[in-house]
């Protein structure tokens, strides 16, 4: 390590590569963390808070691990190399925006470039990865502002875009675990077209179609219950939108059956589970006020059931997640206004 930080000081001295400041700093803190600290003096009031950039990056990707090894187990290598593209194609567009802005490169990157090939069937082709990737980093995030200023997830962001520009790819080509035969069912469009449950079981263990992060849903149940324990997550996002998921679709299954599924299937299909713990609970994207969180689970629970039985799509998650991020200011405005009103006044 000694010889690494003389090679970095002396990429430092050269004059040529200032304008790559932020990656020499990105390389730096990666090896030897930062060195910005706060002088405490005994005037200045300070809060305490363990949970830094790092510190919260790092843990929701320990909390992705489960579900990232299960879909290499189930899809083989090749998701190793769409995570990949993930990596080297949105980590360019971060790369290039802080040699322009000349400012840092942040470590929320490390997260949406996991999360993001995540959300992609098996059988993506790599330059749609790319396509959907730059598009999400660059309009999701950069054009706002960068890091902690994103309105969208910029992951769901890069999703949608593919989906809405590649359908046939991205709804109707999707593999099966351990095995190359591609289907055009998941379970999901089964019970759409057939009214056809899906074995319980089979959902939870992974042993049906779907996206590479959603399959193995018991990895997802418990990298979530990780990221609450460790107080990366909120808890009352997605409770309050599991179960009003759960009540939703429970009310909808006893008035028409035939378009809405039942309560318990509805949770463990498609990707409610990885969107409730990994994208409804993003700290930038969703209301900060604690009853804000409320309405916005509960919200995002009643979008997803609509969506999913009154709409020509079979997964309503993607959409009611973006929605709702664009509400989150409005929200918490209204929440505030409630609450302080009397003082206000």
């Amino acid at each position: 390590m000694k010889q690494v930080r003389i090679l970095i000081d002396k990429l430092y001295k050269i004059k040529s590569l200032s304008k790559f400041k932020p990656v020499l700093n990105a390389i730096d803190e990666f090896f030897f963390g930062t060195d910005k600290v706060t002088v405490i003096s005994l005037r200045s009031p300070h809060i305490l808070d363990n949970i830094d950039i790092k510190r919260y990056m790092s843990t929701v990707i320990i909390a992705l691990l489960p579900a990232t090894i299960a879909a290499i187990y189930f899809y083989g290598l090749k998701v190793l190399l769409i995570i990949a593209v993930s990596y080297i194609f949105g980590g360019l567009v971060e790369v290039i925006f802080a040699i322009v802005r000349r400012k840092e490169i942040h470590e929320g990157f490390l997260v949406t470039g996991l999360i993001f090939p995540l959300l992609l069937p098996p059988t993506v082709p790599l330059w749609v990865v790319a396509v959907g990737i730059i598009f999400g980093v660059f309009i999701g995030k950069e054009v706002f502002g960068g890091t902690g200023r994103n309105i969208f997830n910029p992951a769901l962001v890069g999703r949608l875009f593919i989906t809405i520009c590649f359908p046939v790819i991205m709804t109707t080509q999707w593999q099966q675990p351990f095995s190359d035969a591609i289907t055009s069912a998941t379970p999901l469009m089964i019970y759409k077209t057939t009214h056809t449950l899906t074995p319980l079981l089979d959902l939870l263990l992974g042993k049906t179609p779907g996206s590479l992060g959603e399959t193995f849903r018991l990895g997802i149940i418990l990298g979530g219950i990780f990221l609450i324990i460790t107080k990366v997550a909120n808890w009352r996002v997605p409770l309050s939108y599991l179960l009003s998921v759960f009540i939703f679709s429970f009310i909808g299954n006893k008035l028409w059956p035939q378009k809405f599924a039942p309560p318990v299937f509805q949770i463990l299909t498609g990707g409610l589970l990885f969107g409730a713990f990994f994208m409804a609970t993003d700290p930038v994207t969703t209301p900060f006020t604690k009853q804000g969180k409320w309405i916005a689970g509960i919200l995002c629970g009643l979008l997803t059931v609509l969506i999913r039985g009154l709409s020509g799509y079979v997964e309503g998650v993607m959409f009611s997640i973006i929605l709702m991020n664009g509400f989150s200011p409005l929200i918490d405005q209204l929440v505030l206004k409630v609450k302080y009103a009397t003082s206000l006044r």
